[in-house]
C-alpha cells in the first residue's frame, strides 16, 4: 500500500498490521534437546503468565487512583518531559513499579517484570478512556437519568470524548444510577465507581528482549519461538529458568514475506496460544488508502 505523507512531500509505504493465532502444542530445552510435551509446556507457560498476573495486578491496584490517571493522561513526568510511548518505559520514569516487589523467595528476571509493567501500563491508559466519558457523565447529570431533556443532551455531548458510542453512554449512566441508588450521592469518578480491572493470566512478550524472547522465521510455514520459562511455579534463582524452543506452524492468512512481531502468550487447555502482529504486503497492483 503506497501513499503521501502529509507534510513530506514524498510518498511512502505505509505497513498493514494484522494479528495471527496460532497454537503449540510441544517444544524443546535449548541446549539439551529434551523433549517438553504439551503437558509440561502449559504448566511451565502457566507459571509465567500467573507469575506476570500478580504482577501487572498488583501495579494496576497501586495506582488505581485519580492522581495516577491524571498523571498518565498528561502524558509528562515531574520534570515536564514527554513519557514514553512503551508502557513499561513510561511507568519507570514515573518510578512506579518500585512499589510492587516480586512474591518472597521467588526470582523474577527484569525482562519479566517489563512484560507485566508494559500490561499494567496498557490496562491503565485504557482506563483513561472510560473515565473520560465517567467524568462527563457526572459533570451534566441530568435532573431524570432515566430521560434526559435535549439541552442536558447537548451538555453531555460537549463535553464527551471524541467516538463515544451510544451504549457506552447508556452503560455508565445505567453504572452511575446504580451506584446513586446505593449511597445516595454521585461518586468522585471512575476510581470510586469501580475497583481496580482485572488482567489475564499472559505474558507481553513484545516488552522484552533477547534475554528473555527471539522469534525467527524458519521457513515460508513455520516460526520458531525462543523463551526463557520458569520450570516451576515458584522459581527460586535464575537456574529455575531454562530457554524453551517451540516451533510454530503459520497459518495461511500470513504471507510468506510477513514480518513477524514479537507474541502475546496465553496458556490454554489446547496449549499456550500466541497471537501475533505481523505486518502484511502489499498485494501488486493494490491502490491502498493513503497515509
Amino acid at each position: 500500500m503506497t501513499g503521501h505523507v502529509p507534510g513530506s512531500g514524498v510518498v511512502g509505504v505505509a505497513r498493514l498490521m494484522a494479528t495471527a493465532t496460532c497454537t503449540a502444542f510441544s517444544g524443546e530445552l535449548e541446549g539439551t534437546g529434551e523433549r517438553v510435551g504439551q503437558r509440561v509446556l502449559l504448566e511451565r507457560v502457566g507459571f509465567l503468565a500467573a507469575l506476570s498476573q500478580k504482577l501487572t495486578g498488583a501495579l494496576v491496584a497501586a495506582r488505581w487512583d485519580g492522581e495516577s490517571l491524571d498523571v498518565l493522561a498528561a502524558g509528562v513526568d515531574e520534570r515536564g518531559e514527554a513519557l514514553p510511548s512503551k508502557g513499561w518505559m513510561a511507568l519507570r520514569r514515573l518510578n512506579w513499579p518500585q512499589a510492587v516487589t516480586a512474591p518472597v523467595g521467588v526470582y523474577v528476571p527484569d525482562r519479566v517484570r517489563r512484560g507485566a509493567e508494559e500490561y499494567a501500563a496498557r490496562t491503565l491508559r485504557l482506563a483513561l478512556h472510560r473515565r473520560g466519558i465517567v467524568a462527563a457523565v457526572l459533570a451534566t447529570w441530568p435532573d431524570d437519568p432515566r430521560r434526559r431533556t435535549e439541552v442536558e443532551w447537548a451538555a453531555l455531548r460537549a463535553v464527551l470524548p471524541a467516538g463515544v458510542s451510544g451504549a457506552e453512554i447508556r452503560n455508565r449512566t445505567r453504572q452511575v444510577r446504580a451506584y446513586v441508588a446505593e449511597y445516595e450521592h454521585l461518586p468522585a469518578g471512575l476510581c470510586v465507581l469501580e475497583g481496580p480491572p482485572q488482567v489475564a493470566p499472559l505474558v507481553v512478550l513484545a516488552a522484552m528482549d533477547r534475554q528473555q524472547v527471539t522469534l525467527a522465521r524458519v521457513d515460508e510455514a513455520t516460526a520458531r519461538l525462543r523463551v526463557k520459562l520458569p520450570l516451576r511455579a515458584a522459581p527460586a534463582t535464575g537456574r529455575d529458568w531454562a530457554w524453551h524452543v517451540i516451533d510454530i506452524r503459520l497459518p495461511g492468512t500470513v504471507a510468506p514475506d510477513a514480518v513477524l512481531h514479537t507474541p502475546t502468550l496465553r496458556p490454554t487447555p489446547a496449549g499456550p496460544d500466541r497471537c501475533r502482529p505481523a505486518a502484511l504486503p502489499a498485494r501488486p497492483g493494490h491502490q491502498g488508502e493513503r497515509a
